[in-house]
């Protein structure tokens, strides 16, 4: 079972002269759910090597269980700071699944990124299972589906709420809004209450809406590796 992870490589908040970068929970929680399982696990990025850290994610009231077993776990780092790029991984196909943690930093580069929307599109063709959480659902706002319609056009889909948004202060800051965005691209959008754990999974698509989905998307991405393989 072979999981590729692909982080951003983007570290400016726009225009506020603050960083950002990937939410450090969304990458620890799916991280070690698949480790656990017994998953062989691929780290990508746009540009390769250490992927930039939302610092906000490494807060002491934004810790958990599994963020600090990532500050325990020096291999996991070393893996972090050697991200392959990610151009070079997707032309390879070699996984089974891929997951995106969120993070403001990729509405900004993998949104935009060849190689991040040609991947997409490959895996779901290839009829492999694809999970994003949080603001990494913005990343199918360029896919396309065989057809030609937006990827997640009639989809149930989720995503980083409007609402949540607001609250992180930032919804004037970011290129567009999530929830937005999926609902502009023809998603049948749901969402919950804000900061609750919320996961859908549409055929081979799961979608999570805030950092408190994460490990559920990862476990739905599991659970659908299993059903696939058993097919």
């Amino acid at each position: 079972m072979k999981i590729l992870m692909v982080l951003t490589s983007h570290d400016r908040l726009g225009n506020t002269g603050k960083k950002t970068g990937f939410w450090l929970e969304e990458f620890a929680a799916p991280y070690y759910t698949f480790k656990d399982a017994g998953a062989s696990i691929t780290l990508a990025s746009p540009l390769g090597g250490q992927p930039p850290l939302d610092p906000k994610s490494d807060t002491p009231d934004s810790q958990t269980k599994d963020t600090q077993r990532f500050k325990a776990d020096p291999a996991t780092q070393s893996a972090l700071a050697s991200t392959l790029k990610l151009s070079e991984v997707a032309e390879k196909g070699d996984f089974d699944a891929v997951f995106y943690p969120g993070g403001h930093g990729p509405l900004w580069d993998l949104v935009e990124d060849a190689s991040s929307i040609a991947l997409i599109e490959a895996t779901l063709a290839a009829g492999k299972p694809i999970a994003l959480v949080c603001h990494a659902p913005g990343v199918l706002r360029r896919v396309k589906s065989a057809n030609g319609d937006p990827v997640v056009q009639g989809k149930a889909v989720t995503g980083f709420t409007n609402t949540e948004e607001q609250a992180a202060g930032l919804t004037e800051i970011v290129p567009f809004l999530v929830e937005n965005m999926l609902r502009t691209n023809g998603g049948n959008y749901s969402k919950v209450a804000d900061w609750q754990p919320h996961v859908v999974k549409d055929g081979l698509l799961i979608t999570g809406q805030n950092p408190a989905s994460s490990a559920s998307a990862a476990k739905e991405l599991l659970e659908q590796l299993s059903l696939l393989t058993s097919a």
